[in-house]
Parts: structure tokens; C-alpha cells; sequence
């Protein structure tokens, strides 16, 4: 099992910039894939940012150039650093933990949430 800590959400002035945390611990393996999800009213959930344990990443095309995705590996720690927020990046963000043995394994946190103001 895998628990998944998030933080960092809040409120911000469009052109602002947060950095949100997730701290993975439990029992999973070095091959995995950190992210973030967002929810927002009206909207299906859509990836945010994807980093994984090779180093691989992938953005969603609305955040490309804003937000940046990292991972410190000694720590189980991925962040998401975001920057020149928009109103629409209003969201709940959700941390996302998928691990592999020898089937892909998925995990949430618990939710944060981003509110831009205008």
C-alpha cells in the first residue's frame, strides 16, 4: 500500500506561482510514475504533469511552458512548480502514484485545491 501526503494548494492572483508537494511512503517499487491530475467543475479529469522513476516526462498540453514536474527520489517526493497561473488552472490537483509489480499499481492522494483569482 502507498500513501500519498499532499500540500503547497491555495489561493493565488493570476500570474501568480504555487509549488505543490506529494511525499510517497509504503511499500512500492523503483519502477513508478509520479503525477498530477486536476479536477475542475464541469471538466473531466485531465493530467497535469507526469515525471517517472527513469526520468521520463510528460506535460499536458495546457500547462507546457507554465509548470514544471520534478521528483527527488531519496525522498519519494514529486513537486509541481507553477508559474504565470491562470483562472482556468482553477482546479483540485491530485497527486498520482502508479507502481509496477509486474502489473501497474495506482494510487491518489487526497486532493488540494488552486483557486486563481483575476
Amino acid at each position: 500500500q502507498v500513501q500519498l501526503v499532499e500540500s503547497g494548494g491555495g489561493l493565488v492572483q493570476a500570474g501568480g506561482s504555487l509549488r505543490l508537494s506529494c511525499v510517497a511512503s509504503g511499500n512500492f517499487s523503483s519502477i513508478n510514475v509520479m503525477g498530477w491530475y486536476r479536477t475542475s467543475p464541469g471538466k473531466e479529469s485531465e493530467l497535469v504533469a507526469a515525471v517517472a522513476s527513469g526520468g521520463g516526462i510528460k506535460y499536458g498540453d495546457s500547462v507546457k511552458g507554465r509548470f514544471t514536474i520534478s521528483r527527488t527520489n531519496a525522498k519519494n517526493t514529486v513537486y509541481l512548480q507553477m508559474n504565470n497561473l491562470k483562472t482556468e488552472d482553477t482546479a483540485v490537483y491530485d497527486c498520482n502514484f502508479k507502481s509496477f509489480w509486474g502489473r501497474w499499481y495506482e494510487y491518489w492522494g487526497q486532493g488540494t485545491q488552486v483557486t486563481v483569482s483575476s
